[in-house]
């Protein structure tokens, strides 16, 4: 007698296509989850990358008199490249005298050129600036320039992060933070109030390709706060925040050294607003909003007060959508 073996039936089309249909939907639930913890991931990263340039600024307050980094003279111009960035001496670098006012300014120096200090006399790396939810930015390394520097010259010969070569190799390319403008008799010490912003995600009125539409954006930007008549929303307080983070707030590293994810930009103190500065003299409580800052402009004449915080980068680069665009 032959015994009868059964044969194994396999999917059929309609069992095929429910199994897929299956496992679409599951991707389509995972998927925003899986974005929300990369982009809780890449806060963390920036986050943690503020907090040791903090933590290095405040061993440099140490060696130089109490005062926070800042390059060039007391008086500075602000501009898009040092005038020497390989200098062999501080006052070739920023074409700054020690006695004297040339030209109303007392050196010429970048954002970055400030940061960069921390490189030269910190021991901070060049990957410490950097913030995963900048999709422009990348790790400072001389091999990689596109212009050789001489024998034997290391990061800590320089003054910045390299030079103005073009709109893809500048400056801005190297760092994902602001920095609080550190102009004439406003640049921050450790006798300034606390709760001063020393540095933070990039501000986001300081896009010089886009400045017709964040022209628009700031128009649109109305804080949640206060007790004007035109209170805003949570979503019209959100458009007044950094790109990176899907425009959920941003690191915000204060002068009592610690750090914070702060939802609103009017975090600083009296609830004065980090990315603008004060219309108002004499109080920044009834100024939420602030006026929106030039790009390049000498900034003395934007501060009001030793209470009037200002984060700025340098502008000199294509700027990408950053996490809020993704």
């Amino acid at each position: 007698m032959v015994r009868k073996t059964k044969r194994k039936r396999g999917f059929t089309l309609i069992e095929l296509l429910v199994v897929i249909s299956i496992i679409v939907l599951l991707i389509g639930i995972l998927m925003p989850a899986l974005t929300r913890v990369r982009q809780l991931a890449y806060r963390m990263d920036c986050g943690t990358h503020l907090s040791g340039i903090g933590k290095a600024m405040f061993v440099y307050t140490n060696d130089y008199g109490d005062k926070l980094p800042k390059a060039g003279g007391r008086n500075n111009g602000w501009i898009n490249a040092i005038p020497q960035w390989d200098a062999q001496n501080r006052e070739d670098a920023y074409r700054c005298k020690c006695i004297g006012v040339t030209d109303g300014h007392d050196g010429h120096v970048t954002i970055s050129s400030h940061f960069y200090l921390l490189i030269k006399y910190a021991e901070v790396a060049p990957k410490q600036f950097l913030c995963k939810g900048d999709r422009d930015v990348r790790e400072f390394k001389l091999s990689e320039r596109p212009i050789p520097v001489r024998p034997g010259f290391e990061l800590i010969d320089a003054w910045d992060f390299g030079t103005y070569v073009s709109v893809t190799e500048n400056s801005s390319f190297y760092y994902s933070y602001s920095y609080h403008a550190p102009f004439d008799n406003f640049s921050l010490s450790v006798s300034h109030t606390p709760s001063m912003a020393v540095a933070a995600d990039y501000n986001p009125w300081l896009i010089p390709d886009r400045i017709e539409e964040y022209g628009k954006r700031f128009d649109d930007f109305i804080p949640d706060e206060g007790m004007n008549r035109d209170r805003g929303t949570s979503e019209t307080a959100k458009v007044g925040n950094a790109d990176w983070h899907q425009g959920d707030g941003q690191n915000v590293l204060f002068l009592d050294n610690h750090l914070g994810f702060e939802k609103r930009s009017y975090c600083g103190p009296d609830n004065d607003n980090i990315y603008t500065y004060q219309t108002n003299v004499n109080t920044a409580s009834s100024d939420l909003k602030g006026q929106m800052p030039q790009i390049y402009t000498y900034t003395s004449s934007m501060l009001r007060s030793r209470r009037d915080s200002l984060l700025l980068q340098d502008t000199s680069r294509k700027h990408g959508r950053g996490e809020r665009g993704r």
